[in-house]
């Protein structure tokens, strides 16, 4: 029996039944909402949202516990926007639309941790002194009531933090101490194997926690300009193994670190990535050393981070259907082989700086669009504020109802 917590939670206040009574439930065939022993949802967010009408958090989508959605459509939350209101804003914005999903930071690219760490490197360099929630498993909670599949995204090789409270693990200078980027950021090193272990330790306390799936970001060598390379010393290179080798050795060693959480393992990737097919844009990343060990791959196919005259383009940022569509379809194109990973991108909900036009849902939409036409249903949205017209989220589809008792389908 497969059953939508959404659905399950909107009947428990129909029926003023506690919700952690309903969904501790076994049903016939061994299914079960959740795991043994039965944890009661928190009434974290009962003061802040209320459950939209039973027809109206429907969204199409059974799902067999928390199983991932068929198709992940997810919207991308910051964690001080996953810490405060704007949580309980977005569930509202979401109800109604075929919103299913939240990327959550769980470790961003400042090296603070959304929540208070048990893993050890973390108590040590303070990344849990800096954490921005107390009681995640609430806030997991209310995610889950209303159908809403979480996923955790942490930063592996951009951690500021980490490199200068672990020297040893960073990218040094030639001119001493640790190196930084072109606008003062310090990075690990991703040559070391300490860097990833560190990340997939997070990510599995992550999941311990109520985190339905991984997103592993930054997995590469800084993306700076040659002469400032030039300057960067990684001291944990082993001779003769080049980036490309040290980001696919890495890849492999997380997912074995966490596929035995039993959650898919996925990874963020330029958008170039797709469409590059000789060298690795000099960060180590190539589209088919991922795409046979991820379990999901997500390019980020921003239009206005491409060139002028990229797909025949003058203007990338202008043309989101055209540009979407090209970069997908080369994604497609390197991703025949069997059991390679399922393709699911990151699309453009901003406006990057001045230029034109300013995205407003029209553009959103044609991005959304342009996925749909290559047969991609997955995606994520991405603003990096968290904030998210309603307008810009395709409603669920119309029709769509409850199954009736003893269809086959509930």
């Amino acid at each position: 029996m497969k059953l939508r917590l959404s659905t399950f939670a909107a009947l428990c206040g129909a029926l003023a039944v506690p919700i952690g009574s309903l969904v501790a439930q076994r049903f016939p065939g061994g299914a079960s909402l959740v795991a043994d022993p039965p944890v009661r949802f928190a009434a974290a967010d009962a003061s802040h949202v209320s459950l939209a009408p039973l027809g109206a958090v429907w969204r199409g989508e059974w799902l067999n516990a928390f199983g991932r959605p068929r198709a992940v459509k997810a919207l991308y939350m910051n964690a001080w926007a996953f810490a405060g209101n704007r949580l309980w804003q977005t569930v509202r914005l979401i109800d109604g639309t075929d919103i299913n999903s939240f990327v959550i930071d769980v470790k961003d690219d400042t090296g603070c941790l959304l929540y208070h760490s048990q893993v050890e490197t973390a108590r040590e360099i303070g990344a849990s002194a800096c954490a921005r929630i107390g009681d995640v498993r609430a806030r997991l909670d209310t995610l889950h009531a209303h159908g809403i599949y979480p996923i955790a995204r942490i930063v592996v090789a951009k951690d500021p933090l980490l490199a200068e409270r672990k020297p040893a693990w960073s990218v040094k200078s030639t001119e001493g101490g640790v190196w930084r980027d072109r606008i003062g950021i310090a990075w690990v090193d991703a040559y070391n194997d300490s860097v990833w272990v560190y990340a997939g330790q997070l990510a599995r306390e992550a999941v311990s926690l109520g985190f339905a799936e991984v997103q592993f970001d930054y997995v590469r060598f800084p993306d700076e300009p040659r002469s400032r390379l030039e300057t960067a010393i990684f001291s944990a290179r082993v001779d003769g193994e080049t980036q490309r080798a040290a980001v696919r050795r890495h890849i492999k060693l997380l997912a074995d670190i966490v596929r035995p959480m039993g959650v898919p393992v996925t990874f963020d990737v330029f958008g170039l990535t797709a469409s590059v097919t000789t060298g690795d844009l000099g960060i180590g990343q190539v589209w088919e050393d991922f795409s046979d060990v991820a379990d999901v791959l997500l390019p980020m196919v921003y239009p206005s981070h491409y060139r002028g005259g990229s797909f025949g383009f003058p203007s990338p940022n202008a043309n989101p259907y055209g540009v979407v569509r090209y970069a997908l379809s080369d994604a497609l194109a390197r991703s025949r082989a069997p059991n390679t990973a399922q393709i699911r991108p990151y699309l453009q909900a901003f406006t990057l700086g001045r230029r034109l036009p300013r995205y407003t849902p029209v553009e959103i939409r044609d991005q959304i669009q342009a996925a749909k036409d290559v047969g991609i249903e997955s995606w994520v949205l991405w603003n990096p504020r968290s904030v998210y017209q309603r307008a810009a989220l395709p409603p669920y589809p119309s029709g769509v109802g409850i199954p009736e008792p003893g269809t086959g389908q509930e």
